[in-house]
């Protein structure tokens, strides 16, 4: 390819610049990272079948439409933590089920640059696993950060799931079958998660929380 004159390469440079400069504000993180989505749509098909459910039964059941699950089983889409927890739900799984990948017996240091990071639709929320996915199990252990006026509706999980969320940082409201609970740095809140339940930041500076889901039995 031929260079042009001197001011067309300073115009391609300068335009490459402007390209390549941030956009405030920031788009939302992706839902699921592209090394997860293949796996998501890998155990959801196997999930699908081994309860002999059709693609049209599965979207009837969860409320996700089939042509969504249909590109989540091709890893051709990225699903949002409630579309995840729908699926989950639906097919009697743990949230953990659905994002499992390979072998975790082995002892293993998940650094904040490998963990699996899950936003929600306007990317106010987000949850970091603390644990390596594989095998079913009963108990999950997440890292929730939200934003500043930022709110998460949460599914109803199966029945007999409890969280046990720790407040570390901000203020939170956390709303179970309709009653709040105002909950600061320090705070803590046991609760059965198999009804609607909502985390909204009532505060001005990020909320951060730890939560521990624990589920009435391992279903995978």
């Amino acid at each position: 390819m031929s260079v042009g004159s001197g001011s067309s390469l300073e115009s391609r440079v300068a335009s490459a610049r402007t390209r390549a400069a941030p956009r405030v504000p920031s788009p939302p993180s992706p839902p699921v990272t592209d090394d997860t989505a293949p796996a998501v749509g890998g155990n959801l098909r196997r999930l699908r079948v081994k309860r002999g459910l059709s693609l049209e039964r599965l979207a009837r059941h969860s409320g996700v439409s089939r042509a969504m699950l249909s590109q989540i089983e091709l890893g051709q889409s990225a699903p949002t933590i409630t579309t995840l927890w729908k699926i989950a739900r639906s097919l009697g799984v743990t949230f953990s089920a659905l994002i499992a990948r390979g072998d975790d017996s082995a002892p293993r240091v998940l650094t904040p640059g490998t963990a699996k990071l899950l936003t929600n639709q306007d990317g106010s929320f987000t949850s970091r696993a603390l644990f390596p996915f594989g095998e079913p199990r009963r108990a999950e252990f997440y890292e929730l950060r939200l934003k500043p006026r930022g709110s998460e509706d949460a599914t109803p999980h199966p029945p007999g799931t409890t969280e046990n969320l720790v407040v570390t940082a901000g203020a939170v409201q956390i709303q179970v079958a309709g009653t709040s609970h105002e909950l600061r740095a320090g705070d803590a809140i046991l609760f059965v998660a198999d009804v609607p339940h909502a985390y909204r930041n009532v505060g001005a500076v990020e909320a951060v929380m730890y939560l521990v889901m624990t589920y009435a039995q391992e279903v995978g």
